[in-house]
């Protein structure tokens, strides 16, 4: 019996985490659009005449919609950009979280109501 053993060693494979990094920035991102757009539909009576997609629901369809294709969108370019490096993720995983928490300040109406 004759076996070869082949090992790949750690530095031969080089792992990256650019798509990953892409999808939790564009969450981010995606985040704060929500809370811009719910704003931006509350204050200006030609924003929310656009933002109507389905009458029953008001603005609030076009607020979602619109946010979610902004995340497809800035998550595609991201992922086309980082795909093949290793970027900072726990820099993207901070500025991340920011956006996450000054979007969910954004929708508490106290907050909205000061702009």
């Amino acid at each position: 019996m004759n076996q070869k053993v082949t090992s790949i060693s750690a530095n031969s494979v080089e792992l990256t985490n650019g798509s990953g990094a892409a999808a939790i920035l564009a969450a981010g991102i995606g985040s704060l659009m929500v809370a811009v757009f719910a704003i931006a539909a509350d204050k200006l009576p030609s924003i929310k005449s656009l933002l109507i997609f389905y009458k029953p629901t008001g603005p609030l369809s076009g607020v979602t919609t619109s946010a979610i294709l902004v995340w497809l969108i800035v998550w595609a370019i991201l992922d086309m950009r980082w795909r093949k490096r290793t970027v900072a993720l726990a820099r993207i995983g901070v500025a991340a979280l920011i956006l996450l928490g000054i979007g969910l300040l954004l929708t508490f109406p106290p907050i909205a109501d000061l702009l």
